[in-house]
């Protein structure tokens, strides 16, 4: 890994981490607490990535004390297949979380179900738990399964680590929504922060002042999220804790804009992704690697001590379990809404290999919930009907899309060009398809049938769900001795909480429970809660 100072890149300043051991050498306390910022729909346009019109000051003086990575890239272009990953650390399409949304209820032909990941995948904030951290999430999930009470101590708008219990570290994470797509439209008579003229239109927009007053807008939300995400930063520092935390911001996937959110070109999956580790070691570095959100899970893990479990996909960026730089990241896109397509991408940082399993569809999708919150989406569709688009800004639209796309970073950054049958790539072509064909195959790719033919979603769900019933965890059995109340699961992967005497810390409170098991005496009340990820929760009440 190598870190260089972003301020000053001349020889003489760089800071280097030449080594796997000078890298698994950072210095994190046992116990150190965690807090994750999350934000939506942005790709890195911050002040701290060179963007010279958003203002954002709370994060680049983060930045400033953090570890800046580049390279960020989201493993979807939405945000639920996206957040499926980030709780798991394995791929959305590997666990049946790939469609947006699995527990939609207005998609013809298509009941409600849940991902249902191996027996041995849990939230990662699970295993945090585990490990003496009180976990808060504050508030969204959307993890393309319900989230299991064993997630989190609480998961709740009002979830604070200001609520844990004495001496316990703590993992939190914040969710920001202000810069969601659908916040263009919602917040669209709030202030705006910076003049239409000053904004950057990317060549795949005409000049148009709808178009210009939207990018505005996101600006605009960006700089309120900036806020909102100094406001947490802030009150760390006025408990004295933020020295000594760690501090983790990203986004879930890129820009809202039309032609940015679902695609898995580099405008739906560049993201902004920093990390500060305590006493800001290597603060106000860049860190040039490949990563991928999937990565955040063993990340954490890794900083927090924690043994990362072999069936995660994500890799550790640093810590003591760090693993080799990647050579490719990966990303998919299956039905978003009400849209049916199936596209898979690979990228090794130089180039982007797309692969479209129903080349005979068009690129865009003709999602209501886009157009209805973006004037920008209304006023495209709009100049296209009457033939006020040039040829790049049809691109889009065209009627179809190729097998195969490529496309050359460093020369074509807004992936306009594609270069799939040009001699000159040929080669590149090959490695990067032979990729995706391997990684398609690693992580058992649920959109695809073992004979690599198209799995429809109706398939899948009778594999998850079979015949279309959720799958049920089984009571646990109990057993007492000694005072000591243990539990048997027949349910393989099943986590189990349990409230004593009508409470936890409280009474909204949920423990976790260990193979310890519980102390329990006569005229005691135990109340438990069995589950595990993508089927229907047991519950067992018992007074002793």
């Amino acid at each position: 890994m190598i870190l260089t100072n972003r301020f000053n890149l001349s020889m003489g300043s760089l800071l280097v981490l030449g080594s796997t051991q000078a890298q698994k050498d950072i210095n994190i306390p046992f116990h150190t607490n965690i807090v994750i910022i999350s934000c939506e729909d942005i790709s890195p346009d911050l002040g701290c990535y060179g963007n010279t019109v958003i203002k954002t000051p709370n994060l680049d003086a983060l930045a400033n004390d953090a570890v800046l990575f580049e390279n960020a890239y989201s493993t979807a272009g939405v945000s639920a297949p996206s957040r499926c990953g980030l709780i798991t650390g394995m791929y959305a399409n590997s666990i049946g979380g790939g469609n947006m949304r699995t527990g939609a209820k207005d998609v013809k032909g298509i009941s409600p179900y849940q991902a249902v990941p191996p027996a041995e995948v849990k939230c990662y904030s699970e295993l945090m738990r585990a490990a003496g951290y009180f976990a808060t999430n504050n508030d969204k999930t959307d993890y393309q399964f319900n989230a299991p009470l064993s997630a989190w101590d609480d998961c709740s708008k009002t979830a604070l680590w200001e609520n844990r219990p004495e001496k316990s570290p703590f993992f939190s994470i914040f969710n920001i929504m202000t810069s969601h797509e659908s916040q263009i439209s919602y917040r669209k008579n709030s202030p705006i922060s910076y003049f239409d003229k000053d904004v950057i239109v990317p060549p795949y927009y005409p000049e148009d002042s709808i178009i210009r007053r939207d990018i505005v807008r996101n600006y605009s939300n960006i700089t309120v999220m900036d806020r909102e995400a100094g406001e947490i930063i802030q009150k760390l520092k006025a408990q004295g804790l933020y020295d000594d935390a760690i501090i983790i911001f990203y986004s879930d996937h890129g820009g809202p804009l039309p032609r940015q959110k679902r695609e898995i070109i580099a405008s739906g999956t560049h993201v902004p992704l920093l990390i500060k580790l305590p006493k800001n070691q290597y603060a106000g570095s860049h860190n040039t690697e490949l990563v991928s959100l999937l990565d955040i899970p063993a990340t954490v893990l890794s900083l927090a001590g924690v043994k990362v479990p072999n069936y995660m996909q994500g890799q550790v960026l640093i810590g003591k379990q760090k693993d080799k730089v990647r050579k490719y990241v990966h990303a998919s896109r299956d039905r978003m809404d009400t849209e049916v397509d199936m596209v898979r991408m690979t990228f090794d940082n130089k180039f982007m290999y797309i692969r479209n399993y129903y080349p005979e569809k068009p690129y865009y999708q003709d999602i209501q919930f886009r157009v209805n919150s973006l004037p920008s989406m209304a006023r495209l569709l709009e100049l296209k009907a009457q033939n006020k688009l040039d040829s790049v800004q049809m691109i889009w639209f065209s009627t179809t899309k190729p097998k195969e796309q490529l496309y050359v970073m460093d020369k074509d950054p807004h992936n306009l060009y594609d270069v799939a049958q040009n001699p000159l790539y040929k080669k590149e072509l090959i490695r990067l398809r032979n990729e995706n064909d391997r990684w398609v195959k690693a992580i058992h790719d649920q959109g695809l049938k073992k004979d690599g033919t198209i799995k429809t979603e109706k398939e899948l769900i009778n594999e998850l769900w079979p015949n279309g019933v959720q799958p049920q965890v089984e009571t646990p059995i109990f057993i007492q001795k000694n005072g000591i109340l243990k539990f048997k699961t027949p349910t393989k992967g099943t986590s189990i909480v349990y409230q004593l005497n009508g409470k936890g810390n409280n009474s909204q409170h949920w423990i976790l429970y260990n193979d310890n098991g519980i102390k329990v005496k006569a005229g005691d009340t135990i109340a438990i809660i069995a589950s595990r990820l993508g089927y229907k929760n047991a519950t067992l009440n018992q007074k002793f």
